[in-house]
């Protein structure tokens, strides 16, 4: 028979803002904005094709020695991999304006794949996510409730991925390239946004509502029987 969780969850309050962001930005230089500096410095030196080569050169590099350190990877660095490596792909091939422009949404649809089909694995995406930005207690993960809950949201955030990706595409094809970057700017702000809400929103909700039926089910439990002596 399967094991039921009517434990109640250790307690647990989300850091301040300012906590998150020391525990985040280490994460966040590593996957976007080194290589990022990465790519205009070659360009600026050696061109386009060796500034390309050259942050995907990096992605992979941080990759490799995480994996020979043994340490974690975060999610970030997969998600930072993932993109450097299809927009390189597709920017080695072709040089065109369009396909440039194409390239930061096919990068967001890999994303949502990766957050789909992270969770038939038993490895929810966001779950190597909220380790970036979260120091979670030991153990805290591997409660099955969370487990769930990560499972889940990562069907959610590969929704919204999946749907800011389609969103910008029709942008570019219907618009002019000023009027699609001001717009796609508003639609993945916003899409980040109502996804971080839903995602805060039912996490506090998941803990909350596991805590109060684990509660009702200890105290509706009978009192142990002493026999008499």
């Amino acid at each position: 028979m399967a094991h039921t969780d009517h434990s109640l969850l250790p307690h647990f309050e989300i850091p301040r803002l300012r906590d998150l962001a020391g525990h985040a930005i280490p994460h966040l230089l590593e996957a976007t904005l080194i290589p990022i500096g990465i790519f205009y410095l070659s360009r600026l030196q050696w061109g386009d094709r060796v500034a390309i080569l050259a942050a995907l050169a990096w992605s992979w590099a941080a990759l490799v020695v995480r994996l020979v350190q043994r340490r974690p990877i975060p999610g970030m660095l997969l998600i930072g991999i993932a993109g450097f490596t299809a927009r390189s792909m597709i920017g080695l091939a072709t040089g065109s304006l369009f396909v440039y422009f194409l390239q930061p949404s096919l990068a967001t649809a890999s994303v949502g794949a990766l957050f789909l089909f992270s969770v038939p694995f038993g490895r929810p995406l966001a779950e190597r996510l909220a380790r970036d930005f979260v120091p979670f207690p030991p153990g805290y993960l591997k409660r099955p409730v969370i487990r769930r809950f990560f499972a889940q949201i990562s069907v959610v955030w590969a929704l919204v991925m999946l749907a800011n990706a389609c969103g910008s595409v029709l942008l570019l094809v219907s618009e002019p390239v000023t009027t699609y970057l001001a717009a796609k700017t508003g639609v993945s702000a916003g899409a980040t946004a109502a996804g971080v809400a839903v995602s805060f929103w039912w996490f506090k909700r998941t803990i909350h509502r596991h805590n109060l039926r684990a509660a009702r089910q200890g105290a509706a439990a009978p009192d142990a029987v002493v026999p008499a002596a």
